[in-house]
């Protein structure tokens, strides 16, 4: 086995893991195991489980935005959908609410690299907005709805807290109009 292919295999295992059970709980044997990499090849790969966390996160916030962003553009670029887009991910089977404020949660203060991908998973979803809407403030806005969606749908288990939020961000982009 190459390289490439222990590096998917181990992000693979340890995204499934770590979003399910939390960082903390999973060992890197277990990510071994998932994956079927040796131990030998993981430790090559990621030296440390700091590192490993770091590459989880970077690979998911690249997959989570893109799929964010397709669906947006899909529907015109419309700011509203975004929170559409929510509800569709909160509906999935095994939504456990943000991966990187689950993460951040878990290490009180995480390492270098685990700290710097998550803030950049915020920066950029934050700079997407602002892409998407005339203001920065009003973009802030939509910023903090998502969040505090997200963190309820997670809680709650209600996928409805995305059409809550939506409602209040329909109120907040009519104000600006």
């Amino acid at each position: 086995m190459d390289t490439a292919e222990a590096t998917e295999r181990l992000l693979a295992a340890a995204e499934d893991l770590f979003y399910a059970h939390g960082v903390q709980t999973v060992g890197m044997d277990a990510v071994r195991t998932r994956s079927g990499v040796s131990l030998k090849r993981l430790y090559q790969v990621f030296p440390s489980k700091d590192d490993l966390v770091t590459a989880y996160l970077l690979k998911r916030d690249e997959r989570w935005r893109r799929s964010l962003r397709d669906f947006v553009h899909a529907r015109d670029d419309d700011p509203l959908t975004v929170f559409d887009w929510l509800h569709e991910w909160f509906s999935e089977p095994g939504f456990r609410g943000c991966a990187f404020v689950n993460s951040f949660g878990e290490f009180g203060e995480p390492a270098p690299g685990v700290a710097t991908a998550i803030r950049k998973h915020k920066d950029e979803v934050r700079a997407y907005l602002r892409g998407l809407v005339p203001s920065p403030m009003l973009a802030d806005q939509l910023f903090s709805l998502m969040e505090g969606a997200t963190v309820l749908a997670a809680i709650t288990g209600d996928a409805g807290e995305a059409h809550t939020a939506r409602a209040a961000a329909e109120t907040l982009v009519n104000s600006q109009s």
